[in-house]
């Protein structure tokens, strides 16, 4: 008993909150390091492109299904953010640190509900800001609005439930409703928000002894219960119709095989500090790879907690049991929703489905340390009577008075702090190998030098954005947030493109067909005003072509191209002998030419309509 009331001494509510303050400014800054060393990536294109090309505030904008997920707040943050600092990352990257720093405070706030004041609260706010299982989410942006906003919502409703089943202050309630609605307009998988604060509420009345714990939540959150019920009630029907969920039912081996890539490779070294290496195919994501010592090592330590924490702690089993049963269904929700054909197991490894367990496995290894010991016998106590911080620490048993040493508490958080450091140095390693960023830099300067000629539309480099992101990896799109640069059009005079490195260079059409040699001499085919077709030497099948035009007009104008039966697309002509690159999408075995200006005719000869091929002569900067 001497030795605790020296440790009560030491840690003092306000030192331990000092102490648990140091560790959230310690993650910011870890944090911070690992954002300020990134760059736009992928998905965030898709979002700077669209916030560039809608309205901000546009129902086209804001409820869009982006790849299944409805997050009309995430769109609405990203748009802000380009209009204010448009492809700058260092603007991505301070939203990604306050959103972390939020939930930081958050999951601290709710931690110092469920432990109170003593050491075991260091240990078990260390598993979440540090844990690499937020790394990989909070790295990448358009994850991160995602991820984040998510966890501080888990943290901050289950606080405000417990609060409110404590003191029956109605302001819990509007809090804890208004934090849930935010949430869902980030990320739908929020809709989960209330359900964890109701077991949060129910699992710490039942370790605190209450012999009927669901009931008594449910009445003492009742108005929070009712309220959240109710919001999501309105958001579902909005989700359903936005959303395109395409669930796909995996295989029972393909379901296995997930399962142990995302556990066993995925979250359950993570706990520890893990996974301390990453692998990376790019333009992919970072998954973690941990030696298989680290996979044994990790899970027998599990067991271990888990048999230990069960065997001293009263009415922890059913607290381990939730906590696996949402790790679970974020695996679950994860498989029906990614499952297929094109998906590998190693998505799973990535960490961005599982993210938000990080919380949820902190809140309850924060209920397992206010469980009372099994070996000293102890009366019920109430959760509205006993609020955490006032009970009487002699009675915790040697497990206890092991758990709040303060050289326990210190080397327990030491560790996993530095283990959980170097996975994330290790992954910021592996992030930083991202050739999308090189070639975004280079684009850019190359854009802003060459605004003279305008430019045909094309697709960036595939590694920084692939095909199936269509059209939004078009450099139309990509681009349009800048203002320094040149215009993207459907027609011009000279052809110019991107190259892979992102240099602005001289091209060429590589034929596929010719538009045929016309008869009349010292014409070719002639286009009067009423228009014309133009043979090719062969058919072309349905696909983005890009036609060179050599013409003589006789004035100044525009005439309409198209393809077969595709789109046309308004090609300006000057009067004389001149060459025209016009970009057009559709299929047959001729163009269409119709002259938009009055008086205007045209002389084509032959020229190549094929796919544009990029030359190796930078342009140079005009001086």
């Amino acid at each position: 008993m001497a030795v605790e009331a020296d440790n009560s001494r030491r840690w003092t509510p306000r030192t331990l909150l000092v102490a648990a303050l140091v560790l959230v400014a310690a993650q910011t800054v870890v944090r911070g390091a690992l954002a300020l060393g990134g760059n736009l990536y992928w998905d965030d294109l898709i979002l700077t492109g669209r916030s560039a090309a809608l309205p901000l505030l546009s129902p086209e904008f804001l409820f869009y299904n982006h790849d299944g997920h409805f997050m009309p707040a995430a769109f609405l943050t990203a748009g802000i953010t380009t209009a204010l600092a448009p492809l700058q990352w260092w603007a991505a990257a301070v939203t990604l640190i306050g959103l972390q720093l939020l939930a930081a405070l958050a999951v601290l706030r709710v931690l110092w509900l469920l432990i109170g004041p003593r050491p075991a609260l260091l240990a078990v706010l260390a598993l979440y800001l540090f844990a690499p299982l937020t790394v990989p989410s909070f790295a990448w942006w358009a994850a991160g609005l995602n991820s984040l906003p998510l966890q501080a919502a888990l943290a901050w409703v289950a606080g405000d439930a417990l609060l409110l089943a404590r003191t029956g202050r109605r302001r819990y309630a509007l809090t804890g409703t208004l934090v849930t609605a935010l949430a869902l307009a980030f990320f739908e998988k929020s809709v989960l928000v209330p359900f964890v604060a109701f077991a949060v509420v129910a699992l710490t009345m039942r370790v605190d002894g209450d012999a009927t714990p669901i009931r008594t939540a449910w009445r003492a959150g009742l108005r929070l219960w009712l309220a959240a019920g109710a919001v999501i009630a309105v958001w579902a029907p909005v989700y359903l119709a936005v959303a395109d969920t395409g669930i796909e039912v995996p295989t029972a081996s393909e379901a296995l095989a997930f399962v142990h890539h995302g556990t066993s490779l995925g979250v359950v070294p993570t706990l520890f500090g893990g996974p301390w290496q990453w692998t990376r195919w790019p333009p992919g994501p970072p998954w973690a790879t941990p030696p298989d010592g680290l996979v044994v090592a990790a899970w027998v330590a599990l067991v271990v907690a888990v048999v230990v924490s069960v065997r001293y702690k009263k009415r922890t089993g059913w607290v381990w049991t939730s906590a696996a049963a949402y790790v679970a269904a974020s695996e679950v929700a994860m498989m029906l929703a990614r499952s297929g054909a094109d998906t590998t197991y190693e998505l799973a490894q990535t960490l961005r489905y599982t993210s938000d367990s990080a919380v949820v496995l902190a809140l309850g290894c924060a209920l397992v340390a206010r469980a009372p010991q099994r070996l000293v016998a102890q009366p019920p106590r109430r959760l509205v009577a006993q609020p955490p911080g006032r009970y009487d620490t002699g009675t915790i048993g040697a497990f206890g008075r092991t758990m709040t040493n303060p050289a326990v508490a210190t080397v327990l958080v030491a560790g996993l702090v530095v283990s959980s450091v170097w996975s994330t140095v290790t992954f910021a390693r592996s992030w930083q190998d991202n050739p999308g960023a090189d070639y975004l830099a280079t684009a850019t300067r190359s854009l802003a030098e060459h605004r003279d000629v305008p430019l045909l539309d094309q697709p960036v480099s595939l590694m920084t954005l692939l095909p199936v992101a269509a059209p939004w990896n078009n450099a139309s799109n990509v681009f349009a947030p800048l203002k320094d640069r040149p215009e993207f059009v459907g027609a011009t005079s000279e052809l110019r493109v991107l190259d892979e490195s992102g240099r602005l260079v001289h091209a060429t059409v590589e034929p596929a067909r010719w538009t045929v040699q016309g008869s009349e001499p010292r014409c070719g085919i002639r286009i009067g005003p009423d228009g014309g077709e133009v043979p090719l030497t062969g058919p072309l099948m349905l696909w983005q072509w890009t036609a060179q035009l050599n013409y003589h007009a006789t004035v100044d104008g525009v005439v309409d191209v198209g393809l077969g039966a595709g789109e046309a697309v308004a090609v300006p002509v000057r009067k004389g002998l001149n060459q025209a690159f016009v970009r057009i999408y559709g299929t047959g075995d001729h163009l269409s030419v119709r002259p938009r200006t009055p008086g205007l005719q045209l002389c084509l000869g032959a020229g190549p309509v094929g796919v544009v091929l990029p030359g190796t002569d930078v342009i140079d900067r005009p001086r």
